[in-house]
């Protein structure tokens, strides 16, 4: 695999690994449903293509943040089911039923926004979500049942699902995710005791209660992190492990690779400095390294002093100095490196391998924000067969 353009630098994505990972966790929770979660862009993974290979992989449903996300799935011709996870706006949600996209509601000014979209002919069908601890978005516990009423008496619209989000589910060891699901079970009782049908779909998990919480598994799992071949916390691996091994499955496979090759190299003495704010001296003469990726590009200005590193010939190499908006340098010590050379910064090179996860530790941060935050210069290459 070479890059896709004219700059050195690109990002592949693994579709085979996508495919693994959405039949793993489906197997671990069967007989529930799979939503794989393709939101911002997949998680910078390219929605596209992850989206047909989740489906592939045996997800039966998708899953976005905002109207415009869908509309790119149906316009690249992704046909599955797609859920909202928050209201539409008021411009929003004409789009939404125009391709056929299923909105989240959790107020009387959605509900009626979506009877005036829906138009005449089938009706559209909508999930209402309940808010048990998280408070971000979501209906009160307490005005469930008013709002289910609502969508089930209208013409227009029908009730395909009742969720909720779980807020601590990554740590197994707190109680409250427990509080959620006991919460979320008293509103669907009341639902059900106030005469109102059954929503089409009740669902709860993302991946750490897909995961870690099996009464969350309910009709559905909306799977994000894991799809991308990652747990969603140190905690939840071991129960992971576990997991993979009680249905017979591999371990979870990283989706994304990010890759540049040297553009310049530079050797010079012990104690010399290099790039901005000359922060650090050379310990010894080095071969220095210029990798045309930078800030701009995701990859933090904190991950030089964090002790950030790259692969190059197969070795962990140091970076040599602050970040750069286009570009950073490598101390490649005495390698005998040359501009063209591959250099790995998430990824496998030889027997080393760098992760996602492993940037997410030294930067003090969580996984999803180093994948998601690759920006959209560095193109990113589908492997593994399938469409783009």
């Amino acid at each position: 695999m070479t890059e896709g353009g004219r700059r050195p630098a690109w990002v592949e994505i693994d579709l085979e690994a996508v495919r693994h990972n959405a039949e793993a966790m489906c197997r671990i929770v069967a007989p529930s449903q799979l939503c794989a979660v393709v939101k911002a862009d997949a998680y910078g993974h390219g929605a596209a293509p992850v989206a047909r290979a989740a489906l592939e992989g045996g997800a039966t449903s998708l899953a976005v943040a905002i109207v415009d996300e869908g509309v790119e799935l149906r316009q690249a011709g992704v046909e599955a089911p797609i859920l909202v996870l928050s209201e539409p706006s008021a411009d929003a949600m004409a789009e939404a039923a125009a391709r056929r996209l299923t909105p989240t509601l959790y107020s009387e000014e959605g509900i009626a926004l979506a009877r005036a979209a829906a138009g005449a002919g089938e009706r559209y069908p909508v999930e209402v979500k309940v808010d048990t601890g998280m408070h971000r978005v979501g209906a009160d516990p307490d005005r469930v049942v008013d709002l289910v009423r609502a969508v089930v008496e209208s013409d227009e619209l029908c009730l395909a699902g009742l969720w909720t989000h779980l807020a601590v589910a990554d740590e197994p060891a707190n109680g409250f995710t427990a509080e959620q699901l006991e919460r979320f079970g008293a509103a669907r009782r009341a639902v059900k005791d106030a005469g109102l049908p059954d929503p089409e779909r009740v669902h709860a998990a993302n991946s750490a209660g897909a995961i870690a919480w099996p009464a969350s598994r309910l009709d559905v799992v909306r799977c994000g992190i894991a799809l991308y071949g990652y747990s969603p916390s140190a905690a939840v691996e071991p129960v992971l492990r576990d997991e993979l091994a009680r249905v017979g499955a591999g371990p979870l496979r990283p989706v994304l690779s990010m890759k540049a090759r040297v553009a310049f190299v530079r050797r010079l003495g012990a104690g010399e400095r290099v790039s901005y704010g000359l922060q650090m001296p050379l310990p010894r003469p080095a071969l220095v390294a210029t990798v045309p990726l930078g800030y701009a590009d995701g990859v933090p200005r904190d991950y030089f002093p964090a002790g950030g590193e790259v692969l190059v010939n197969g070795r962990r190499r140091r970076l040599a100095g602050t970040v750069t908006m286009d570009q950073l340098l490598v101390d490649c010590g005495d390698d005998e490196v040359r501009p063209g050379d591959e250099v790995v910064l998430i990824g496998r090179q030889g027997a080393e391998h760098l992760g996602a996860d492993e940037w997410a530790a030294r930067l003090g941060t969580i996984t999803y924000e180093i994948v998601t935050r690759i920006g959209p210069r560095v193109p990113r290459l589908p492997v593994g067969g399938g469409p783009a």
